[in-house]
């Protein structure tokens, strides 16, 4: 079995939880995730089998998306709900004043990672050093955040949100920054992550619906194979002259192609040998005025 399984991680479970599960459902070793989310966080985890766990880094680096509740007023110490109080400050709740508050937020951003989280600083994990009662200074990072759709307010303090970001966005972080902005001061009160790296909510199936799946031996059914995963990308077929040179790694030149394609330098495409089978994702160079593709990522 290689191929991706779109989960929906329930509350209470980690990330790593999953991952033993699946593990166990499947009778496998070779299974990873994509990208942690927090025990009191739920949605999208999509999960690597077999071949499919090269594709990890390709997923996680992915346009994702979150639906949060952003609860005004009260700061916590995790900048979410499971947190101590830090500070409770009265909410004056105008909708036009969050609205502007929340649009200043969308763009390139530089946010500063919270102390609860797994950034290592020194090679110790920050929440470690929360634990400890530690605070240190930490850099901030560039990140994206693409839109931020309101959904509802919900009177007196809290706020529901859609927000669609880039990889490395604390969105209990946010929810923090658009609460200080705001001088009120906020937390993040639930946090559903519904897209990631293209793989959706309406698509995923819990662990309960594998398993079951499983024991009718109907889980390959939901593993999405890995030329599914990657059919965004262009396709370049190679000729059986080049099949030794393709399985070493080698760079192959346009004329071994089995059709010629409109490629540009830089960009990356999925190979298959003349049987079709897939053998990894190559990047496309130019030497001496004539285009080669070489090994990005090898996948057999």
């Amino acid at each position: 079995m290689d191929g991706i399984l779109n989960i929906y991680k329930e509350k209470g479970f980690t990330s790593h939880d999953v991952v033993a599960v699946v593990r166990k459902i499947l009778q496998m070793k070779k299974v990873g995730h994509t990208g942690t989310l927090d025990p009191d966080a739920e949605g999208v985890l999509p999960i690597c089998v077999g071949r499919g766990t090269k594709l990890s880094d390709i997923i996680m680096d992915g346009r994702k998306s979150y639906r949060t509740v952003l609860h005004l007023g009260v700061t916590t110490t995790t900048e979410d709900a499971s947190g101590e109080v830090l500070e409770e400050k009265p909410v004056i709740f105008d909708e036009g004043n969050i609205s502007e508050a929340v649009k200043t937020f969308i763009g390139e951003l530089e946010q500063v990672p919270p102390m609860y989280s797994a950034v290592k600083v020194n090679g110790k994990k920050l929440y470690e050093l929360a634990r400890e009662g530690k605070e240190i200074e930490r850099k901030p990072r560039k990140i994206t955040v693409y839109d931020i759709r309101i959904r509802r307010f919900i009177p007196p303090c809290q706020v529901e949100m859609d927000v669609d970001c880039s990889k490395g966005t604390y969105i209990r972080t946010l929810c923090a920054d658009i609460g200080k902005a705001l001088g009120y001061g906020g937390h993040m009160a639930s946090l559903s992550r519904i897209a990631t790296g293209g793989f959706s909510v309406e698509d995923a199936i819990t662990l309960g619906q594998l398993k079951d799946m499983a024991r009718a031996g109907k889980a390959e059914e939901v593993l999405l194979k890995l030329e599914e995963v990657l059919k965004e990308y262009t396709r370049v077929i190679v000729s059986d002259k080049s099949t030794k040179l393709l399985y070493n790694g080698g760079k192959i030149r346009s004329k071994f192609f089995k059709a010629q394609k409109e490629l540009e330098v830089g960009q990356v495409v999925t190979v298959f040998d003349y049987e079709n089978n897939l053998i990894g994702l190559y990047t496309v160079i130019k030497e001496e005025n004539d285009f080669f593709i070489k090994p990005f990522k090898m996948l057999i």
